[in-house]
């Protein structure tokens, strides 16, 4: 009778998890990433533009963006909480199309001078801060827990998307009208997602009552909201769960994303491979995680997520492996594919840990504090493993992001909370 009863829950749980996605957040994803695309044009224009000012200019007009986003982002999921996140997107988006309209109108004549890049720059930063952790809680506001593996898969495989054809896209706007065109294309995205938002209307706080209301005796000012972002991150390195979360997502970020941006370039410089070799190389790594998000989006995720994520960053640190010892292209793809799929295994069932094992009233604040620790992370480790590479050539440094995922993995796997999760 018991064997019964647990077969007919788990085959309810399996149906369930196979049912279609809320229309309200397939809208909603369908604007998301009609933003993700103009975003990814604006950010290339934008780099081609400072890069015809020098390297010193164009590292200025990254941290532009950088510094703001990281500073803020605690803020932003305090007000995302408070205010609606809903409203923070509405709002959000709504300053970006006025930025993006002006910076098409001010960008349309020969050169553009830095000063406009820095601060076009300073507002998107700006605006990510608080933006980013709002959007990042919406999966958990629009879909049931059974179904977020497969939404939060199918975000992943649109935000890969997005990251395969922006640069071709952005290349192609500057080509056509320069910095004015690509500011123009991503105003219009930002338009299309300001009409998604008006149509999406997910239940409880975003709706239009606060999602935390100030409690009695606290100021509802800028102190008020320093103490909820403080609270948040309360919540979070007390609970088990989202304790072990954030460590691993610190691990993923410091051992893993330098990978393909940073290490990948430098190892295909020192084989004396061509700069298409290298896109090639880049390009398995994104192959590899599109094609888990879409499997997952498509069969829905597996039944232990925290066994799941622990075996993505293993099989991410064998295909690191790989890539270290390459030596020829081929191998090198090989290895940034598999590379690749333990990315997506470990991003897909990672994500619906959290938002799940997260209150709703600390849905955007959790976020926000994830962003934070993935930003701290990749600053951090591009910085020394950058200098390691000067020194020791660019397989040291890749072999021990290797080690330091596949220890990340196994220790993932050893902690319980994780793997009953």
């Amino acid at each position: 009778m018991t064997t019964a009863t647990s077969d007919a829950i788990a085959g309810a749980t399996a149906g369930a998890a196979r049912a279609p996605l809320p229309r309200p957040y397939l809208l909603w994803l369908a604007g998301t990433q009609a933003g993700l695309l103009g975003d990814a044009a604006l950010y290339f224009a934008l780099g081609w533009a400072a890069s015809a000012h020098g390297g010193g200019a164009a590292g200025l007009v990254l941290t532009a963006i950088t510094v703001p986003r990281t500073v803020l982002v605690l803020l932003g999921g305090a007000v995302a909480d408070r205010f609606g996140a809903r409203r923070v997107m509405l709002a959000g988006d709504a300053v970006m199309l006025a930025a993006t309209v002006a910076l098409a109108l001010v960008a349309g004549g020969p050169g553009t001078p830095l000063w406009l890049l820095v601060a076009a720059a300073a507002v998107i930063g700006t605006v990510d801060a608080f933006y980013l952790p709002a959007s990042g809680s919406m999966p958990g506001r629009l879909v049931p827990a059974d179904r977020l593996p497969r939404a939060l898969a199918l975000r992943q495989a649109g935000g890969q998307v997005a990251v395969l054809l922006g640069a071709p896209l952005g290349g192609l706007l500057v080509a056509a009208g320069g910095l004015s065109g690509a500011a123009a294309a991503d105003a219009v995205s930002f338009g299309i997602v300001l009409l998604v938002l008006l149509r999406v209307r997910p239940g409880g706080g975003p709706e239009g009552t606060p999602a935390v209301a100030p409690s009695a005796g606290r100021s509802a000012g800028p102190a008020g909201l320093l103490c909820e972002a403080a609270s948040g991150v309360r919540l979070a390195l007390g609970d088990p769960l989202l304790r072990a979360a954030l460590l691993l997502t610190g691990a993923a970020a410091g051992a893993l994303l330098p990978v393909v941006s940073l290490l990948g370039p430098l190892l295909a410089r020192a084989h004396g491979w061509t700069a298409g070799t290298a896109g090639l190389v880049s390009g398995g790594q994104a192959a590899g995680v599109l094609a888990v998000a879409g499997l997952v989006a498509w069969r829905g995720a597996l039944p232990r997520a925290g066994a799941g994520a622990a075996a993505g960053l293993c099989t991410a640190s064998a295909g690191t492996a790989v890539l270290a010892l390459a030596a020829g292209p081929v191998a090198a793809v090989a290895g940034s594919v598999v590379a690749g799929i333990g990315s997506g295994l470990f991003a897909c069932h990672l994500g619906p840990l959290v938002l799940t094992g997260t209150p709703s009233s600390h849905l955007s604040r959790v976020q926000a504090l994830l962003t934070l620790v993935q930003s701290l992370a990749l600053v951090l480790s591009n910085a020394l493993l950058g200098l390691l590479a000067d020194t020791a050539g660019a397989a040291l440094p890749t072999l021990l992001c290797a080690l330091a995922t596949g220890a990340a993995g196994l220790t993932a796997l050893a902690n319980p909370t994780l793997r009953r999760a």
